[in-house]
């Protein structure tokens, strides 16, 4: 072997080790924003209640949940423009900053109301620090390595997940309900020095110019339109003026955003970046697959706790299968890619999950929990099959000066996608229970049912069942387990419609080009990269 040789794989080897350590940290990062998500659902009941938590209504609870996607979809391709101008390094500092700081305010919030803005902070931190931790991970891996680091990546938000209800359980079991906020201040001071001592001062080769009416017009469209989108899952009618207006002026602004970006001389959101087939096709992947399956894991809780009769604590350990599943199949489908390609890896495992979604319309209230526990751990798998090829393919077409906004793109996805799926899913149950129970004969004012107790058990199965056990009317909680049942086949079926559109995305957009197509930014790559 040649001295120069010698010397390259000396270099090589060098880079090699010295990714490894950046590859932890930014990991760690990324899957607070999940551990985090994963404490407060196991939270919520505490929160509701006047002498352990904070008394929260159901409205000001899902704004608790809402504040922070809100802000988090609305901002996130600030982040990543911000990425690009200051380089990776400093906004991931900054997000880890600010997430650490708006933690440890919710921690101690006097009321619901100052812990909504809590976590509408925790939001941005979130959407500076995750465009970051993808675009850190694509300039500082050697691409041999990179669809690796990239599943290794993705199965963060797994771990996050299986690892937030047992921590928040063990963490409210023994101390005050901001114990499940504070927790997130270690990691962060962890993660910062982490940054400091590891991460390296990435930069692009070319310093943009930041673009502050596009980042506005951006942030407020996006946050107007998943506005809307959550009004419509907490049960507005879709014409009203909580939902029609802030969907409306938020299409108007992305309208004024995208127009704006074609004349830019420096766009916060490279719209080229969708002249590759790859990269459309697989944000439009992402999209539907994390509608599906946030939709889907939004009535399975339901379920669990309703008629399967499961206590929180038993229904999140259920789901946890759920998260090992994404875990092991993020980190099979780098192999299953070289096996049998991106394209055919990506397509398989939105196919499993959507024959999972299906299984769902045969489920009742003697269900077989072992029976549930598999169903979600294959769901998981495919999902977990989905995540690193489709990134990898789409990362492969944005050059290194835009790796923060194509890596905002891939995060804006899953959260917007997110957050369809629930008021997807929720709207449906909503309206079908509330039909199925209309057309129910209910216990009678002389059997311990007053017309008011009537109405309060048609607005949701937990308030039926809540009142069946008050009132001692167990054919009662047994109506509304049948109207849920009905409304959850009803949302499956369109669930998995859904997903079976995302595997033919998957088949066809996907495909393999030619090289030499369209470019981003100069740099030429096949679309269907890893694809056959």
């Amino acid at each position: 072997m040649s001295a120069v040789s010698r010397t390259e794989e000396t270099t090589k080897a060098a880079a090699t080790a010295r990714s490894w350590p950046v590859l932890v940290v930014v990991v760690c990062a990324q899957m607070l924003i999940w551990l985090d998500t994963s404490i407060l659902n196991v939270a919520v009941t505490t929160l509701a209640d006047p002498d352990r938590g904070l008394g929260a209504t159901p409205a000001e609870l899902e704004w608790v949940a809402s504040a922070y996607t809100l802000v988090f979809a609305g901002t996130l391709f600030a982040g990543g423009a911000l990425a690009d101008r200051f380089g990776p390094r400093a906004t991931l500092f900054a997000g880890l900053a600010l997430f650490g700081v708006a933690s440890g305010a919710g921690a101690f919030a006097g009321n619901a109301g100052w812990l909504i803005v809590a976590r509408a902070f925790m939001g941005a931190g979130s959407a500076l620090l995750m465009p970051a931790t993808l675009s850190v991970i694509v300039q500082s891996t050697p691409e041999e390595r990179r669809t690796r680091a990239i599943a290794i990546w993705s199965s963060s938000s797994a771990l996050g997940v299986a690892v937030g209800p047992v921590a928040g359980g063990a963490l409210l079991s023994h101390f005050w309900w901001g114990s499940v906020f504070l927790v997130n201040v270690p990691i962060v001071v962890l993660c910062l020095a982490g940054v400091v001592a590891v991460v390296p001062a990435l930069k692009g080769p070319v310093r943009r110019v930041l673009d502050l009416p596009g980042l506005a017009l951006s942030v407020l469209g996006l946050g107007g339109v998943v506005y809307g989108v959550i009004e419509l899952g907490n049960g507005r009618s879709w014409h009203g003026a909580h939902v029609l207006v802030p969907l409306v002026l938020g299409g108007a602004l992305l309208t004024a955003f995208v127009a704006g970006q074609r004349r830019s001389p420096a766009p916060s959101l490279d719209l080229r970046l969708f002249r590759q087939p790859g990269f459309t096709a697989g944000s439009v992947v992402l999209l539907i697959a994390f509608l599906a399956l946030a939709g889907h894991l939004f009535y399975a809780a339901f379920y669990l706790q309703g008629p399967r009769g499961l206590s929180p604590a038993d229904a999140g350990t259920v789901m946890i299968s759920a998260a090992v599943g994404i875990l092991l199949g993020s980190q099979a489908s780098p192999a299953l890619s070289r096996l049998l390609s991106a394209r055919w890896t990506v397509a398989a495992g939105v196919l499993v999950t959507a024959a999972t979604y299906v299984g769902y319309l045969w489920f009742d209230g003697r269900t077989p929990i072992p029976v549930v526990v598999a169903l979600l751990w294959v769901q998981g798998f495919g999902m977990g099959l989905v995540g690193t090829p489709v990134t990898a393919v789409m990362m492969s077409a944005v050059p290194a000066q835009l790796a923060g906004a194509g890596s905002a793109v891939n995060s804006v996805t899953r959260q917007v996608g997110g957050t369809l799926g629930v008021a997807m899913a929720g709207s449906i149950l909503s309206g079908v229970y509330r039909e199925r129970m209309a057309d129910a004969t209910l216990p009678t004012a002389a059997q311990g049912l007053s017309p008011g107790a009537a109405e309060q058990a048609r607005t949701s199965a937990e308030a039926a069942r809540s009142l069946a056990g008050s009132l001692r009317l167990p054919e009662l909680a047994a109506t509304a387990d049948r109207a849920f049942l009905d409304a959850m086949y009803a949302a499956t079926f369109w669930i998995a419609v859904l997903a079976f559109v995302g595997f033919v995305v998957a088949a066809v957009g996907l495909r393999p080009r030619k090289a030499g197509g369209a470019s981003v930014g100069g740099a030429g790559v096949d679309s269907g990269s890893g694809g056959r």
